[in-house]
């Protein structure tokens, strides 16, 4: 989709995700290897009570289900940046969606604009688990 096809206001929803444990605990064991990710003894011991997934985990699994709409096709140019908060813990076995809204149009130049979407993510009770902002760069139809 051409920048000049978004407006502001504009949904998707993404497919559930679900936060697999060997997928949760493969990428703790890497990259964010806190006890409270990797150690199931230890995470007994938190006010968790068992091991909740990395942040990153519960945004890339989102991600994935929004890259499966294909928003933007071939119109898409780069992202430049992306800014996550988390609010709940997610566990393995939890289901997330998410609702993608365009939340701000900026045109850049005749070629391109950049399109800010913003993420409601959302487990399977219907808790508010994470909100992220991306922006992409997008190219404009040629006049």
């Amino acid at each position: 989709m051409y920048f000049d096809e978004f407006k502001l206001g504009m949904t998707v929803k993404t497919a559930p995700a679900v936060i697999k444990k060997e997928k949760m605990l493969a990428f703790a064991r890497e990259y964010d290897y806190l006890p409270l990710h990797t150690d199931e003894e230890y995470a007994k011991t938190t006010p968790f009570g068992q091991l909740i997934s990395p942040g990153m985990v519960s945004f890339m699994s989102v991600w994935a289900k929004y890259l499966e709409v294909d928003f933007f096709g071939e119109e898409l140019l780069v992202g430049i940046s992306t800014k996550i908060e988390w609010f709940k813990p997610v566990f393995a076995g939890d289901v997330l969606t998410g609702t993608v809204t365009v939340t701000n149009l900026i045109r850049r130049n005749e070629k391109n604009g950049l399109v800010e979407m913003t993420f409601h993510v959302c487990n399977q009770n219907g808790d508010h688990v994470l909100t992220a902002i991306t922006e992409t760069i997008v190219k404009c139809k040629m006049h």
